[in-house]
């Protein structure tokens, strides 16, 4: 049985190498992962003759692909995509955030398409707290998100603004925590009755 498969990579794959060079990779690997990813062919040489016949057309749809995700990792560098968990004061998670929740938080943020696949995670998430995470929209380009763990939309919302996790290790944490969350709720009520005041003033001075 042989080492080692020789495959031509169609695309750029991380640690292994560019579109149109052939490698040597474990059979596993490309019968497990790169061939069925359609991220490689065989290098037979009915395969080395089509990739040399279709060399243009496929790096040409690489390249647009390449620019339309370089787009759209403008649209979503740095976001802060919360994701609302039930944790404990410790910041403990009871459960974990996965590569699914990630790309579907990141896809309501964003009002963009993500797919889990494109979400690289060695980890489920398990804690409170703002966790940078790669997304690779295309072989050549990945963009960093922060996935913003919290117990509720206001907490997420002071992590945002304070960059750090509402993880409560004792009672004078747990004190500072609750104001903090007050407060915002505080501002939140308030912004809604200077709305409600504005609308009434609206319509007294068209009366």
């Amino acid at each position: 049985m042989s080492s080692s498969t020789q495959v031509i990579l169609l695309e750029r794959v991380e640690k292994l190498g560019e579109l149109g060079e052939v490698v040597s990779v474990k059979p596993g690997y490309a019968r497990n992962y790169l061939l069925p990813q359609k991220k490689a062919l065989r290098a037979s040489k009915e395969n080395i003759a089509y990739f040399e016949a279709q060399k243009k057309i496929i790096e040409a749809d690489n390249e647009k692909n390449r620019k339309e995700a370089e787009n759209l990792a403008k649209k979503i560098a740095g976001v802060k995509a919360p994701v609302i968990r039930q944790a404990s004061e410790s910041g403990q998670l009871f459960g974990s955030v996965t590569s699914r929740d990630i790309a579907q938080a990141v896809s309501d943020h964003t009002k963009e398409s993500i797919s889990r696949n494109m979400v690289q995670l060695n980890q489920n998430i398990k804690i409170i707290g703002l966790i940078p995470v790669d997304i690779s929209l295309h072989p050549e380009v990945k963009v960093e998100v922060i996935i913003n763990v919290a117990r509720s939309l206001e907490e997420a919302k002071i992590q945002a603004e304070t960059g750090r996790a509402l993880i409560a290790d004792n009672s004078d944490d747990q004190e500072e925590v609750k104001a903090s969350i007050d407060d915002v709720s505080e501002k939140d009520q308030n912004t809604q009755e200077e709305k409600s005041e504005g609308q009434e003033d609206t319509k007294e001075a068209k009366n």
